[in-house]
Parts: structure tokens; C-alpha cells; sequence
């Protein structure tokens, strides 16, 4: 089944919860650490007045993949220092912090944490899907 590349927001007085489902690798940190927020089962799936902005943030820094990020709603969305770049052994590319990504056709987004496929078998390119397990990646 595919998933539409879709991204949806939920906003609270504070910050905005950014959802991109098909960057989601289902690593399950967001409903099993903060079932207040992220309601597995439910829908909509996200209550962003479940807990406070601070609480939100950071679990949302937990995110591996960046199907979820969030902006301050003050803020101006862009990108800012601090961003760092992991190399998960024989899995992605896992970056964390504000960046920016240029895509082939020259489009621009601003994004926040995401896992980068390093494998060349994800269906959700440049975003890593999860392929390199299927493939038995090994690097």
C-alpha cells in the first residue's frame, strides 16, 4: 500500500506539530513515550494540546525518520545551527536539527530531523523507508 506524500499540521498556542507520514519508519518512540499527544489508534491521531509545548518538543526531537518535526509558532521556519549528521551502521543517515534540502527539479524545503536512505532501495527517496533491512544492507 502506498502512502500519499501528504503533511499535516496541528497547532497549539505555542508550536505547530508538522506529520509527514511517508517518511515514517514506525519506530514507535511518539505513542509509546507520549500517548497523550501521539494516540495510537485514534484519529486524529495527534492532540497537540495533550501535553505541554516543552513536552511535545522534546519527544518530537526523538523522532529518527522526521515524519515528525514541529516549529515554534513564533518562529520563522528557518533553517538553524546545531544540525548534526549520524551514521547509522548498515541503516541510514540520520540528521538532526533544522535543514535545508534542495531536490532535484531545484525545489526547496525546510526540514527537521530526518533518516536518509544510504542503502539506494527506498521507495521513498532521498528518505529512508526501512529498505536496507529487506536488502540486508550491510556498510
Amino acid at each position: 500500500m502506498k502512502i500519499k506524500d501528504v503533511t499535516k499540521e496541528y497547532p497549539n498556542k505555542d508550536l505547530t506539530i508538522v506529520w509527514k507520514p511517508k517518511r515514517c519508519i514506525h519506530a514507535e518512540k511518539c505513542w509509546r513515550n507520549l500517548p497523550e499527544v501521539f494516540r495510537y489508534g485514534k484519529k486524529p491521531w495527534i492532540d497537540p494540546e495533550g501535553a505541554s509545548s516543552d513536552r511535545i518538543s522534546a519527544q518530537i526531537n526523538q523522532c529518527p525518520s522526521g515524519a515528525l518535526s514541529y516549529y515554534w509558532n513564533e518562529d520563522d521556519k528557518t533553517p538553524s545551527n546545531g544540525t548534526t549528521v549520524r551514521v547509522i551502521p548498515s541503516g541510514p543517515l540520520v540528521v538532526k536539527g533544522n535543514f535545508e534540502l534542495i531536490k532535484p527539479d531545484g525545489s526547496t524545503s525546510i526540514e527537521q530531523n530526518a533518516a536518509l536512505c544510504r542503502c539506494g532501495a527506498s521507495e521513498n527517496k532521498p528518505f529512508c523507508d526501512n529498505s536496507h533491512q529487506k536488502i540486508e544492507f550491510e556498510q
